[in-house]
């Protein structure tokens, strides 16, 4: 029966406080955010709503539907990355490889055989997959820091054979532009911006959900064993090369998958896809975003792309242009300003941007706590 206290805890018998169901009103309204968050991403080519040094224009505009599809491209890049640095513990440094071979290998197959945009795919995300089963069973073949290097190895490699554009088939150092004929005409040209925005969303909703999907798995509760103690799995019977493999093929399928994404966005395949230091961006997006964490690392890869780009038009602005000589020089460099935002954050919050609403939750209640000690105590005080 409730009071006017509250309502009467079932095991003690005592009124619950009257702040308790209005908390687990709103603790459950929270449990709902994403599906808000995915809502209005879906409706955003919709809007007109100027946002004023976010987007050069309206939300809904051509050219702010591209910087958010490719802000949503790198947040699910950087999602799948984090299968093998945040869950099983491995340090990759080519990862941007089998990103890449999903882009080449669609587009060559489309510009040489002449096959549709669909078949391509298929194959070239197939054989991004079995590129990374490859590739991986040999790196695995060692730990810590030397399956770093051997994949840093493999990445130079792939960097080199595409460079030097063997048979004409990946064009050098100006890569390759898609067929336009062949691709899906409502993925062609300004008019459809949005349709690639979509796509690009639901690349990043396919990649959450099977991430979400394999971390909760059985396999996923091996890899976290794998991060922490990796001679402990082992006495358990399990083989953990068997689980690394899965971890790194899934990953290097997902970023195949990322790299057609990618050349829908594009119109062609790049050489900077295969360098390692795009790898290395995919690991600042990681760190900056929380590794190991649910969202952590879309909400970094989507912050440091958004930065990428609007940081380059900060620095060659006008307003940058007429400060002293001191402070226009570094502020004219883009990577100097990534490079002050991400050492700040990493010094700010130890654990990524992730971990911000529990520092902040923490934070509120500790001026609570004390307030309510400090009644306490003067009530105590009181009957003393």
């Amino acid at each position: 029966m409730s009071t006017v206290t509250g309502t009467p805890d079932r095991t003690s018998g005592t009124p619950a406080a009257p702040s308790d169901a209005p908390a687990a009103d709103t603790a459950r309204l929270l449990r709902w955010w994403p599906a808000a968050v995915l809502v209005v991403l879906i409706v955003a080519p919709y809007s007109a709503l100027p946002l004023p040094g976010l987007l050069d224009g309206p939300v809904g505009s051509a050219g702010s539907l591209q910087l958010l599809a490719t802000c949503l491209l790198f947040g699910a890049l950087a999602t799948g990355y984090d299968l093998l640095l945040g869950r099983t513990g491995l340090l990759s440094f080519g990862h941007a490889l089998y990103f890449a071979a999903g882009s080449y290998a669609t587009n060559t197959i489309m510009l040489e055989a002449g096959l549709p945009f669909a078949v391509s795919a298929l194959v070239g995300v197939c054989f991004g997959i079995a590129l990374a089963l490859v590739l991986g069973s040999v790196s695995l073949r060692v730990t810590g820091i030397g399956f770093s290097m051997v994949t840093l190895a493999f990445a130079q490699a792939g960097s080199i054979l595409v460079s030097r554009n063997p048979g004409g088939f990946t064009g050098g150092e100006e890569g390759r532009a898609a067929p336009a004929e062949l691709l899906p005409s409502g993925l062609v040209g300004i008019e459809h911006t949005a349709n690639l925005y979509w796509v690009a969303l639901g690349y990043l909703v396919l990649t959450l959900a099977v991430v979400h999907w394999a971390v909760r798995s059985p396999t996923g509760r091996v890899w976290e064993g794998i991060k922490e103690n990796e001679r402990r799995v082992e006495v358990l019977g399990l083989r953990p090369y068997g689980f690394k493999l899965t971890a790194f093929v899934l990953a290097g399928a997902l970023a195949a998958l990322g790299g057609l994404v990618h050349l829908l966005l594009t119109g062609g395949s790049t050489p900077q896809t295969t360098t390692s230091d795009f790898t290395l961006s995919l690991l600042v997006m990681v760190v900056l975003g929380g590794s190991g964490t649910r969202w952590g690392p879309m909400v970094g890869g989507i912050l440091y792309t958004w930065a990428d780009h609007r940081l380059g038009d900060l620095a060659g602005s006008g307003a940058v242009a007429d400060l002293p000589t001191v402070l226009r020089v570094p502020l004219s460099q883009p990577l100097f300003l990534l490079g002050v935002l991400f050492v700040a954050v990493v010094h700010l919050l130890p654990g990524g941007l992730a971990r911000l609403p529990s520092r902040l939750g923490s934070a509120l209640r500790a001026p609570r706590g004390a307030t309510r000690a400090g009644a306490a105590a003067r009530k105590e005080n009181r009957h003393s």
